[in-house]
């Protein structure tokens, strides 16, 4: 059911001209490039020794993992009343779909950009490939209880699209993204740990980079925030599910 729900979204999103579901993983593969290209030619500073590239490439592939899903989900079962016809089709099954196909075009992005910056030259192969997978897949979970939750919301009312997109922009440079906690005052650093995408990134980077970042994360926390978003999740969409009317 989820795979068929993934092949009509794929082809509804993207549809069969130009490069098609090429674009999953081509449009944030663009936009990561766009950032790095920017950060190297105005020679930016991050706060740490990092090379721009490698700082740029796991920060922004980090928040268009977990970023992109909340918006996917928020009035995803609106446009798909129609299947819910079908006793099978559940909202969590919508879901689910919607995510799959945003991580997997993140994952597929983060890991071609990785291979092509190695061989190129601009970027080291990671230091510990197991942590780099663990770090990203809590932020994956994060996005995905979050887009759930959000998604499940969103039904009950129009304000929660409202206040996400300017929330997504003010999470944005909270996020780790464009920063190391290292690099912050001893004091801000403990406060920064409280924004639970950082502690993911973190992580990424430490897989990464090894020994060159001092990297600065509480996974029990990461994995409390999880754990908590994914229960409150599954019992919106339990609720939204009963009151679905199929049109």
């Amino acid at each position: 059911m989820i795979y068929a729900l993934l092949m009509r979204e794929i082809l509804t999103r993207y549809g069969r001209h130009n490069i098609g579901f090429l674009w999953l993983f081509v449009e944030p593969m663009l936009f990561t490039t766009g950032v790095t290209i920017l950060w190297t030619l105005s020679k930016s500073a991050h706060g740490s020794s990092l090379p721009i590239v490698a700082f740029a490439l796991t920060g922004y592939s980090s928040v268009l993992l977990w970023r992109n899903m909340p918006a996917r989900c928020i009035g995803a079962i609106e446009p798909n009343l129609a299947l819910m016809y079908h006793r099978n089709v559940k909202a969590i099954d919508i879901f689910l779909a919607r995510l799959l196909l945003e991580a997997g075009g993140a994952t597929i992005s983060f890991v071609t950009l990785s291979v092509f910056y190695i061989y190129i030259g601009w970027l080291e192969p990671p230091e510990d490939i197991l942590t780099v997978v663990g770090g990203w897949l809590l932020l994956a979970w994060f996005g995905a209880s979050l887009a759930m939750l959000l998604g499940a919301l969103s039904e009950k009312s129009e304000l929660v699209e409202r206040f996400w997109h300017p929330g997504s922009y003010i999470m944005f440079p909270l996020s780790g993204a464009a920063f190391t906690v290292d690099a912050l005052p001893s004091a801000a650093q403990k406060f920064m740990l409280y924004v639970p995408m950082v502690n993911g990134v973190e992580l990424v980077r430490e897989g990464y980079f090894g020994d060159q970042v001092k990297a600065h994360y509480d996974v029990t926390y990461l994995l409390c925030w999880c754990i908590g978003l994914t229960l409150l999740a599954l019992a919106q969409v339990a609720m939204i599910d009963r009151g679905i009317t199929p049109e």
